[in-house]
């Protein structure tokens, strides 16, 4: 026949399991607050992270337009909710499905096109200067396809346009030795052989050291290169082309009014280096200077002294 325990044993065990008991809430207790205390501390963290990443995506577009205040407005309002609800024990799985939906929020705000700077009026960059307004307003999303389907231009067709090739082989002047010069001047086309005796006295002081005949055609280059010029220059000081003597062919007023072609002679300097003087005053390079009867010419620093007279003034 079974007895029935001792009260004392009974009374015992009650009381093992009440501490028991007392015990497990106790270490349940810690341990949630330990949780809280690391799960704060992780928010925290994430916080900071978020308001970091969030600032480093705003710092590009500091000069254009701002995020909208509702916007800011609103992450605080739910952060501050977030704060409230942890305090006040929400259960770890309504945070997290919070937090998710927080992510999702700010990344389809970090998609959506940034719509207050359309807001902020036209781009201050400026149109494409190579293409007018009307072919701008004039241009539909449909018609770049079409112009870049346009043929390009075909290599094979002939192409008539001067390349300078025939000017540089006819100015081109080929020495005995071999090498080539070419010529920086071309006759005019009002070029024309002078009916007068003209002719160069040269003279270094008063000592007359030869004569020269300039009427025998239409133009006459002056230098230190022997291969192409007409009248050769010994100074260093002269360029190798130098300048030219050149007649042309000029309309002319006569006593009664009426005009009439006259020849008659000009120099040009062909950019040398130390030019060329005309009664000891620089004329301009590249430009043609009309000569007369009596006329003192000197090129660059040389003594030499080129006096100009025809027959009908000897």
């Amino acid at each position: 026949m079974p007895t029935n325990p001792p009260a004392s044993h009974s009374h015992n065990c009650g009381e093992d399991r009440g501490s028991r008991r007392g015990r497990d809430q106790d270490r349940d207790y810690k341990r949630g607050k330990r949780d809280d205390q690391d799960y704060h501390k992780r928010r925290e963290k994430y916080d900071d992270g978020r308001r970091a990443s969030e600032q480093e995506k705003e710092s590009p577009r500091r000069d254009g337009a701002r995020r909208d205040d509702g916007r800011e407005h609103r992450d605080d309002d739910r952060r501050d909710d977030d704060r409230r609800r942890e305090r006040n024990g929400e259960p770890d799985r309504d945070r997290e499905r919070r937090r998710a939906q927080d992510w999702d929020h700010v990344r389809r705000n970090d998609r959506r096109p940034n719509r207050s700077r359309e807001r902020a009026g036209p781009s201050r960059r400026s149109a494409s200067p190579g293409r007018p307004s009307s072919e701008r307003r004039s241009a539909r999303p449909g018609s770049g396809s079409r112009a870049r389907s346009a043929s390009p231009v075909d290599k094979g067709k002939p192409n008539f346009k001067p390349s300078g090739l025939l000017a540089a082989a006819t100015n081109t002047v080929k020495a005995a030795d071999g090498t080539s010069t070419v010529l920086k001047y071309n006759e005019p086309p009002e070029a024309r052989k002078p009916t007068l005796g003209w002719r160069l006295y040269v003279f270094k002081g008063s000592e007359q050291l030869e004569l020269l005949h300039i009427h025998r055609q239409s133009a006459y280059l002056m230098g230190r290169d022997r291969t192409v010029v007409d009248v050769f220059i010994e100074h260093p000081s002269c360029s190798k082309q130098h300048a030219v003597i050149q007649h042309r062919q000029v309309q002319e007023k006569d006593e009664f009014g009426g005009s009439k072609p006259v020849t008659k002679p000009f120099i040009i300097d062909l950019e040398s280096t130390n030019g060329t003087h005309v009664n000891d005053e620089p004329i301009p390079t590249t430009r043609f200077y009309e000569l007369k009867a009596g006329d003192v010419i000197k090129f660059g620093l040389s003594n030499r002294e080129y006096v100009l007279l025809h027959d009908e003034a000897a």
